[in-house]
């Protein structure tokens, strides 16, 4: 039985939020096209220090391998390669014995490749946006995917390395190109291949979370600026997602969400109003510390309500704090998802 007011048992993640700049330009995202007055922004680059003290993080992993010692590290916000300590605390998670995991756009990914593998990191996600020029587009830099691709071979060079993920945005700029995406990779011995649809909310969507839990757990838009998720061309995309769930990769591929019909396709990116999934996961399973030691639900994309800080209180204590007690009972109470949840990807 699930007592959202007390969890007898550790979380799944703590999601560090190591440094609050980014290196890309990203079209879908609210840090990259500096609209800094979402709770997506705010939660990704609105504290300070800039960089997460290296003390910090040694506190929290000394906590985590106190209380939480098979909890998994996860650095990935805002773009864990340029933080000055990574390598460092990577090594000192795994004297540890820390799980370690780095999501990046790998941007820098060649220049660490060989120190990341040293410092014992187990895990890393890759985040690329499709083809190579489709890629470059949507990121605005115009060598960034082979960038990442370089540093993928240098990691693939080590005889200690990482296993090695890739994820990709759907977008309204990729969807003609996903099996293409699929496909260059099917050499490469991934651990697995994800297909993320969009993350958003519009306009609508955060004005009736608002009219119910804005004085609690107030929303914004998200990730909305330079995107026009109606225009994307959906039969286009349901022939891509058909065509890769013929094929037999030597690597898994999945979808989130797992979308079984163009119908569904059209509910997901025409009718935000509805609910996907059943409940948000990710706030009974994870939390999110910031470079300042403030502590949120789950990951960047929730609501922005602080339920402690690491300079002041026990992880172990924050885990179970008040605050997240109450908000994981207010989401249970609403069925398992707040209006503003209906396309956040802790929901599938």
């Amino acid at each position: 039985m699930l007592h959202p007011q007390h969890l007898y048992y550790a979380p799944q993640w703590l999601v560090l939020g190591v440094n609050n700049i980014c290196n890309l330009h990203c079209k879908m995202c609210d840090v990259g096209t500096q609209t800094n007055e979402t709770n997506f922004a705010v939660n990704l680059v609105g504290t300070q220090p800039m960089n997460m003290p290296l003390e910090l993080i040694k506190k929290i992993y000394d906590q985590a391998a106190r209380h939480f010692p098979t909890t998994k590290m996860g650095y990935a916000f805002t773009e864990p390669l340029i933080y000055p300590h990574l390598i460092e605390s990577l090594e000192y998670a795994d004297q540890k014995k820390l799980y370690t995991s780095v999501t990046t756009n790998a941007l820098n990914l060649k220049q660490h490749a060989v120190d990341l593998c040293k410092a014992g990191l187990n895990d890393i996600m890759i985040s690329l946006d499709g083809p190579e020029e489709i890629h470059n587009y949507i990121r605005g830099h115009k060598n960034s995917f082979q960038r990442a691709i370089d540093g993928i071979e240098v990691l693939l060079s080590q005889p200690k390395r990482p296993e090695i993920s890739v994820f990709c945005v759907i977008t309204e700029w990729n969807t003609a190109h996903l099996k293409a995406f699929v496909d260059f990779f099917k050499d490469y011995p991934l651990k697995h291949l994800g297909f993320m649809h969009t993350n958003f909310t519009p306009a609508p969507i955060a004005a009736h979370h608002n009219s119910q839990w804005g004085h609690v757990y107030p929303a914004t838009v998200s990730n909305i600026a330079e995107t026009h998720v109606e225009v994307t061309n959906l039969e286009e995309l349901w022939e891509q997602i058909v065509l890769i769930k013929k094929i037999n990769y030597p690597f898994p591929v999945r979808f989130s969400p797992e979308i079984k019909t163009k119908e569904d396709v059209e509910i997901f990116y025409l009718q935000p109003e509805k609910l996907i999934g059943k409940r948000c996961n990710d706030a009974f399973s994870n939390i999110m510390i910031k470079s300042d030691g403030s502590v949120i639900p789950a990951h960047g994309r929730c609501y922005n309500i602080t339920a402690g800080n690491l300079y002041q209180e026990d992880l172990q204590e924050i885990w179970n704090s008040k605050i997240l007690g109450r908000f994981r009972k207010d989401l249970m109470k609403a069925g398992g998802l707040l209006p503003a949840c209906s396309r956040c990807c802790s929901a599938f």
